[in-house]
């Protein structure tokens, strides 16, 4: 199962194990409980730290709990084999219980441990899935730091009758005490979040007590992560607030256009960022959502920027990269069935729809992409797209009119999405040429008609907006407003790509660079005032 790469590479991280740990399956009959129990004889043949028994009693099967020695209260469960994307999260999972220490500040264990009531997570994740690994891990770590919190970690291919019958049909899927809590990619900040009522007023105190910044960058993704570099670096104090580190980046899967990097993935290139970040002293306060924008009365001054919990801060210059989101159909049925059949991630959720009839919407790039992936998993799809045309890539078109489950409609302008009260059942389209509505029977329906501006905070800030939302900013990144400049995808620059945005974000951080040095703050410049005036007092 593991070829001899992935063996010695394994051996070496398990050779970090401080304590003992045991592996105790719970096995059946099937091919997948003989995989299960292959890969835990190979885990136990790498240490002797480790130990793997198969007389467990759990009603799923193969399922199987990696447990600390020393304490039977550290336990997490996988159900499933947890490879593919999830392979690193069982690699931690075996670390973190053995002893080895989480890249994670104290605050968030001390968060975790201090949480209180029973807990029972059900957790349900797709092997091709790119988002579940953060919300696996978190669950992990927080199942391992406090013995109040049971976690199982369900593989959803091994488990399909159970997906079907509890309705999950997006993954990451997380059911807290036999009820659905959440679903979507969740860091452990945000889980803890969630479940820490008093968290909002204690992120609230800690802003509060913050200084003044130089430079405030409000978003963390390409543009604003190359922003706080480039300031940072200028010997500028700088502070990054951002709803989630990293943004839309984190949900995209494979890049192959960044260029000297021939192949990447959003999570990676999110943790490089997040990595290149941690190098200067840059402040970094994730899961800050900013709500109001309060400019500075006069050049020079101060900025504010107020943020969902109530709290502020305050800088002589801003630097606005927050990015953008999916945009929504808009139409009856998509939020009632979101979650439900409406999918936004093909990657993520495609192999929950295996053999099922579904729909893209969106014949760009992303669209066709999403439609040639889902080929290859379910039984038919139906791409949908408004224009007269696809307008993919030439290459990308060519590969999916040569697949034989694809049916392709043009000037077709979605008009619902329908379902029997738990579940997408059928789309409605009408034909742009004829006006006739037609109705697709299906199971699903992925959503890949580009990107909103997240810029609605801004609305009443004096900040010009263009009519869709985007922050007008001049060839310098500069907006109307003095020590206000903006980057990335929020802004009317074109062509909404990864590498531009990083482009951006940099000559921002230098614009705000140049303004700063011609616009001294206020205080400095009486402090400036004072001194000079001492020197023109007579001595003696």
């Amino acid at each position: 199962m593991l070829d001899a790469n992935l063996k010695q590479q394994l051996s070496q991280y398990l050779g970090m194990l401080r304590e003992p740990i045991e592996l105790v399956a719970s096995l059946g009959d099937d091919a997948k409980s003989a995989e299960t129990r292959e890969l835990l004889t190979t885990i136990a043949s790498l240490s002797d730290k480790v130990t793997a028994t198969f007389d467990g009693d759990d009603a799923r099967r193969p399922s199987f709990i990696i447990r600390r020695a020393s304490d039977a209260g550290a336990w997490v469960r996988f159900a499933g084999l947890p490879l593919g994307h999830e392979f690193t999260s069982l690699v931690l999972a075996l670390l973190w219980t053995g002893g080895h220490p989480p890249k994670v500040s104290d605050e968030v264990l001390e968060q975790a441990r201090a949480l209180e009531g029973s807990m029972q997570f059900e957790m349900y994740f797709s092997l091709s899935c790119h988002n579940c690994p953060d919300v696996v891990q978190a669950l992990t770590l927080i199942a391992l730091n406090n013995p109040h919190v049971e976690v199982t970690l369900i593989e959803g291919g091994t488990f399909q009758a159970e997906v079907e019958e509890r309705g999950v049909m997006a993954v990451p899927a997380v059911f807290l005490n036999g009820q659905m809590w959440a679903s979507g990619k969740m860091s452990v900040e945000e889980i803890l979040g969630k479940l820490d009522v008093g968290a909002d007023a204690k992120a609230a105190a800690r802003l509060a007590e913050k200084k003044p910044f130089e430079v405030l960058v409000v978003g963390g993704g390409p543009a604003g992560a190359a922003a706080a570099v480039y300031t940072a670096r200028k010997g500028f104090s700088t502070g990054i607030a951002a709803e989630r580190f990293g943004g839309q980046v984190q949900d995209t899967m494979g890049i192959e256009n960044f260029i000297s990097v021939p192949y990447t993935e959003g999570p990676k290139l999110a943790a490089a960022l997040e990595t290149h970040v941690a190098e200067y002293d840059i402040d970094v306060m994730n899961l800050q959502r900013a709500e109001k924008l309060i400019p500075a009365s006069d050049a020079g001054g101060y900025h504010e920027v107020v943020f969902a919990n109530g709290a502020s801060l305050k800088a002589r210059s801003l630097i606005l990269t927050t990015g953008a989101r999916w945009r929504n159909l808009g139409v009856p049925g998509e939020a009632e069935y979101k979650n439900k059949g409406v999918a936004y991630c093909p990657h993520c959720d495609g192999p929950l729809f295996k053999g099922k009839r579904v729909a893209v919407i969106g014949g760009g790039n992303s669209g066709v992409e999403a439609a040639i992936d889902l080929a290859n998993i379910v039984g038919h799809v139906t791409l949908i797209e408004f224009d007269t045309k696809l307008r993919a890539d030439q290459v990308l078109v060519d590969k999916l009119a040569s697949m034989k489950n694809v049916d392709i409609f043009t000037s077709a302008q979605t008009t619902e999405v329908e379902g029997d009260g738990e579940k997408v059942n059928a789309l409605v389209y009408k034909d742009r040429n004829t006006g006739e509505e037609r109705k697709i029977e299906l199971e699903g329906v992925f959503v890949q008609i580009g990107l909103v501006p997240n810029s609605e905070w801004l609305k009443d800030s004096g900040l010009e907006l263009t009519g869709r939302g985007e922050i007008v900013i001049d060839d310098k990144a500069a907006t109307n407003l003095p020590g206000v400049f903006a980057a990335g995808d929020v802004t009317t620059v074109p062509y909404k790509q990864i590498i531009i945005a990083m482009g951006e974000g940099s000559k921002a951080a230098l614009s705000a660079f140049d303004y700063l040095i011609r616009n001294e703050a206020p205080e400095d410049i009486a402090q400036a005032g004072q001194a000079a005036a001492r020197e023109a007092v007579p001595v003696g």
